[in-house]
């Protein structure tokens, strides 16, 4: 369904594209399929092949140009450089992002941009997801119409990281981007820096953003337990270089962090079994 609202939302939606054939097609449709429409989608393909580059055309062929904005990274950067491309091409004054393997709730940008339009104060708003195998039609666990929200706590953030990336909503105007040579955790440092930094950030109790592969353990960046490990610990060794957090907390939070990893890698190996 191509989207046919004229008062479309103030919001440039951004979707990095690697390898994504087979899924974007999905991600797009739940875009479209918004009760308030984004103004925009920037579709970045980060170093695709001939055949998707072609694919991406013909997604924006389907749903206009003047909806679907394309650019394309002549080799593959990764998610951080091609969600930054996107950010300093967007127009309008929220940003939000979505993956191309995952999709959101048909109310995901009424429910959450109207609360960031009537609290203008807040940089950072992210909200619950889970994990569904198949999307579709009415195939989605709520319907909900109002949603509870309560602050972000920094110092929670650096216990436990809540905000998927498909889930964050942004202020396009913030002085911060995403680490373009980081390919793990770069999300995670840039949610830190914008909380850790003042700028305000709120928790949508709503599931509106759906992950249809298992968060650990499966294909993609995702499957790299290790390697997502040092991601995170680099992260944070980065915040205390730059004085965000103090050494104490450094110090608690590595094996901290140490004790999450051989949780998820045990998570991983019951996610390979139901398989």
């Amino acid at each position: 369904m191509k989207p046919d609202s004229q008062n479309k939302a103030p919001l440039s939606v951004i979707i990095p594209c690697y390898q994504c054939k087979e899924t974007i097609g999905r991600a797009l449709a739940s875009v479209a399929s918004q009760t308030w429409p984004p103004q925009e989608v920037i579709l970045v393909d980060d170093g695709n092949d001939e055949e998707i580059a072609n694919f991406l055309k013909e997604m924006q062929e389907f749903y206009g140009k003047n909806w679907i904005k394309l650019f394309r990274l002549q080799e593959n950067q990764g998610p951080g450089a091609a969600r930054n491309l996107g950010w300093d091409a967007s127009t309008q004054p929220y940003i939000a992002f979505l993956d191309a393997d995952d999709t959101w709730h048909p109310k995901k940008v009424e429910l959450q941009l109207s609360f960031m339009l009537s609290h203008p104060e807040v940089a950072l708003t992210a909200h619950r997801w889970t994990w569904l195998e198949k999307w579709g039609g009415d195939n989605v666990p709520d319907n909900p119409s109002k949603v509870k929200a309560h602050p972000i706590s920094p110092r929670k953030l650096l216990l436990s990281n809540r905000l998927a990336t498909p889930t964050v909503m942004l202020r396009r105007n913030l002085p911060f981007r995403f680490d373009p040579r980081k390919r793990f955790s770069e999300d995670y440092l840039l949610f830190l820096t914008i909380l850790l930094s003042g700028f305000p950030g709120f928790y949508l109790e709503a599931t509106l953003t759906y992950l249809h592969k298992p968060p650990y353990g499966a294909s993609g960046l995702s499957g790299k337990l290790w390697a997502m490990e040092v991601g995170e610990l680099d992260t944070y060794l980065r915040l205390y270089r730059e004085g965000r957090i103090p050494l104490w907390i450094l110090m608690g939070i590595v094996p901290f962090s140490l004790a999450k990893y051989a949780r998820r890698v045990v998570r991983s190996l019951a996610w390979r079994r139901k398989v």
